[in-house]
């Protein structure tokens, strides 16, 4: 009897030691592939998220430091510095500070050209995901794998931790409604890190032409998919807290309707509401032009009224594995002007034309949920055969 207490004690000390252990992102450990990339030349799908190390400097000065051969840069949307508003075409630049040639792919093209990709050995994917279909970066990602793959170009992922890695939820994609915010038949929330995800794009054939990427991941070190994971730099502008990051999966299709989600405050994804709701709300805000955030928000300069999620415990999200589309059901039912609540982006955003007319029927949560089987639940046993962490 001793003898198995000390070794459940042994168990659970080991396992705490190993729970205890640092977060390492693929990024972080050079010594896995700076010898891979020597003599090669290098381009790079980066933003300002790309860091290495605690003090956070950049993974392109890094490598360059290192003595790897970068030629050419790729910016996703908000451009590889990330200084650049929601929606802002970037154009193409040179880097001011490497004179490197930068490509946007949120401009003249979403996917390098094959031009772009002439003379390229090794194109290094090292981005920060916030674990939602609609996070534009996943798109790029495909799109990026696909030219690769048409120019036979090797692609390198510097898989990073998903913050919203610990559930699967939503609808799935309804293929007649693809679109940048949602290329391939997966949830709202689909529970994969970058690399787990280019798996699954590559074994379920959904390049163009089911072409397949060759692939090489350098993984994170000491990562599970449970583990909270704060974000150590702002994944993109209006994503500037933690509290906003956990919240955009379920508030993201907000911006399908009428209603601010606090665009145009310092405080975004963590704030509802619209100037029609002054009778049922006493909460307030006013969204406002900011520069790099926000230049032209959804009810600029108008007091909004609504719901004040700032001191929301989110942590309710990770007991409960769900996304909250309860506050979706209950600002259209607030809403005076429904014919006007929802614009023609919710259903790309959405995934389908379903989730809509469900609202407007006035559908509970459990009926909507129900419909989204048995679709959520084939995709979470297709998923179990491209994980990567437990």
């Amino acid at each position: 009897m001793k003898r198995n207490c000390l070794l459940i004690f042994l168990l659970l000390m080991f396992t705490a030691g190993a729970n205890a252990q640092e977060i390492l992102p693929g990024a972080d450990q050079t010594g896995k592939y700076v010898d891979y990339l020597q003599h090669k030349n290098v381009a790079m799908v980066i933003n300002q998220t790309s860091v290495i190390g605690k003090r956070h400097v950049s993974s392109l000065d890094s490598l360059l430091k290192l003595g790897v051969h970068i030629a050419k840069i790729f910016g996703p949307e908000h451009g590889f510095r990330g200084t650049a508003s929601n929606g802002a075409i970037v154009n193409d630049t040179v880097d001011p500070e490497t004179g490197i040639p930068a490509i946007s792919l949120y401009g003249k093209h979403y996917k390098p050209s094959n031009d772009d990709l002439r003379g390229i050995d090794i194109v290094v994917f090292d981005i920060q995901d916030v674990g939602t279909r609609f996070y534009t970066y996943l798109s790029t990602l495909h799109y990026v794998m696909e030219a690769c793959a048409e120019n036979h170009v090797e692609l390198m992922i510097l898989d990073r931790p998903n913050p919203n890695g610990f559930y699967v939820d939503g609808p799935v994609l309804d293929t007649a409604y693809r679109s940048f915010v949602g290329l391939d038949p997966i949830p709202i929330v689909h529970g994969l890190t970058f690399a787990e995800y280019a798996q699954m794009a590559n074994g379920e054939g959904w390049l163009k032409g089911h072409i397949k990427c060759r692939l090489k991941i350098i993984k994170i070190a000491n990562y599970r998919h449970s583990l909270p994971y704060t974000l150590p730099i702002n994944p993109s502008p209006n994503l500037n807290m933690q509290q906003s990051v956990l919240l955009y999966p379920s508030l993201c299709l907000f911006e399908g309707t009428v209603i601010s989600m606090g665009r145009g405050t310092m405080y975004p994804f963590q704030v509802l509401g619209h100037p029609l709701l002054k009778d049922k709300y006493n909460f307030s805000f006013t969204p406002v032009s900011i520069p790099g955030m926000s230049e032209d928000p959804p009810q600029k300069d108008k007091v909004c009224y609504g719901i004040d999620l700032r001191d929301y415990d989110a942590g309710q999200l990770r007991s409960s594995k769900k996304l909250n589309i309860l506050w979706l059901i209950k600002l259209y039912n607030a809403f005076p002007d429904k014919q006007h609540f929802f614009n023609s982006y919710f259903t790309k955003l959405a995934g389908n034309e379903q989730l809509r007319k469900q609202i407007e029927e006035g559908k509970s949560e459990a009926e909507i949920r129900k419909s989204w089987e048995p679709a959520l639940a084939g995709y979470m046993q297709m998923r179990k055969k491209y994980l990567l962490y437990p």
